[in-house]
């Protein structure tokens, strides 16, 4: 292969890979990490769509619940008609029965949902709300970068991790909005795509042509993202195999957890994970207990569940929050579904939550209590929920660089 054909090609990797050349000069060599360095994890999960969070955390202890939603309301734990009911939390609120897998976590103390949460914005545009929730600025579509991005620029939970090229890790094919910026960032499909696409033959001509070349920007970006790939392998987590009998589901997104806990086991220093999930945007035939809602619901709860039964006693290290732009409308539309709502849900798991509570203040269904008279009014700022997890989980003490503009008055109480 000439070296020019070469040079192109292995730019158009390092564009796929999520790598840019000012990455790659950044974590130049030495890449390898002490044995044992390691620290907190956050695992971040976009439902993306605006997710049903009246029927996902279910309050089934609300009279005006089911007026509102005739047909697609879940039913209620006592009345439920051939087990499918919500599964009851507390009483008051109840998980989707396709959620299931979830609850275990619950009863471990694992699991707090947090209801009534959510961006302060009035938009009900996906973009917009996306981009204000990514960029945990909402209403300013001047930020440049991602808060999690500001996170990684600005602190670290492990001094020994902050070379890795694999410290924040999306795994998605281009790297997601909340990781943009200044601070370094890896995106890929999957671990396997990671290393087939720049592994074997061409892996090995990368090595011989570029160590021999002249050193150009070009011969260093292919330098080091070798090294990387190198790196990765030697961790080998091709090989892995999931613990405690954990199950991934064989979807897209069962299998980008499963790509999360073989990089968190391989030893290379992840400290942020982020993955999406899509289809959230139930117009039409959404259903209850049964229906589109319930299929993804029931691939979001297995996969979720599956990488923590994976995990095992990392748990303590890990947190895992799950987020969606904004929920739906409060009551069904003519077509079985719901329209773009307000406020949504939260999940919130680790070792660190302050489980078997749902979090937030409840707002209440009546006419009067709902937010334009139509959707779930917002106690809870989403930048709140981060900042907690921000600076008590991660220890980032610069909040005011992380959220600009934003101070919360008291901490949601996510943590313990």
């Amino acid at each position: 292969m000439q070296r020019r054909v070469f040079v192109r090609d292995s730019a158009l990797a390092l564009v796929t890979m999520g790598l840019s050349p000012t990455f790659l000069r950044r974590t130049a060599l030495g890449m390898a990490l002490p044995q044992g360095a390691r620290g907190k994890i956050l695992i971040c999960l976009f439902q993306r769509g605006a997710a049903d969070a009246l029927n996902i955390v279910v309050p089934f202890g609300e009279r005006a619940y089911y007026g509102m939603r005739p047909a697609i309301a879940i039913a209620p734990p006592s009345r439920s008609a051939g087990g499918i009911g919500a599964i009851d939390l507390d009483g008051f609120f109840g998980l989707h029965p396709a959620l299931a897998p979830l609850k275990p976590l619950w009863d471990r103390g694992l699991l707090a949902p947090i209801h009534a949460v959510g961006s302060p914005s009035a938009t009900r545009s996906h973009f917009d709300a996306q981009d204000y929730m990514e960029s945990a600025t909402p209403d300013n579509k001047g930020t440049s970068d991602g808060w999690l991005n500001r996170y990684l620029a600005t602190s670290r939970t492990c001094e020994q991790c902050a070379a890795t090229p694999f410290r924040a890790v999306a795994m998605t094919p281009q790297t997601p909005r909340v990781l943009q910026g200044s601070a370094p960032s890896v995106a890929m499909n999957s671990v396997a795509d990671f290393t087939v696409r720049s592994g074997g033959a061409q892996a090995a001509q990368l090595e011989a042509l570029y160590r021999t070349g002249s050193a150009d920007l070009i011969h260093g970006a292919g330098t080091e993202m070798f090294e990387a790939v190198k790196m990765l392998r030697a961790a080998n987590p091709q090989r892995y195999q999931p613990e405690h009998g954990a199950a991934y589901p064989s979807t897209q997104f069962g299998q980008r957890l499963l790509s999360i806990a073989q990089l968190i086991k391989s030893g290379v220093g992840l400290e942020v994970a982020f993955a999406d999930i899509g289809g959230w945007d139930t117009h039409v035939n959404q259903g209850g207990a049964t229906g589109q809602l319930a299929q993804l619901l029931g691939d979001f709860g297995a996969s979720i569940a599956a990488l923590v039964t994976d995990l095992g006693d990392r748990m303590k290290e890990v947190v895992i929050l799950t987020m969606s732009e904004f929920g739906r409308m409060a009551r069904q539309n003519g077509s079985g579904g719901t329209d773009h709502g307000h406020a949504g849900a939260m999940f919130a798991i680790g070792g660190a939550v302050k489980g078997q509570r749902v979090v937030g203040r409840w707002p209440g269904l009546a006419p009067e209590q709902l937010y334009e008279g139509r959707d779930l009014t917002l106690t809870t700022d989403f930048r709140a929920v981060f900042a907690e997890v921000a600076s008590r989980h991660l220890g980032a003490t610069k909040l005011d660089a992380l959220f600009p503009g934003y101070t919360p008055a008291a901490m949601p109480g996510v943590l313990r």
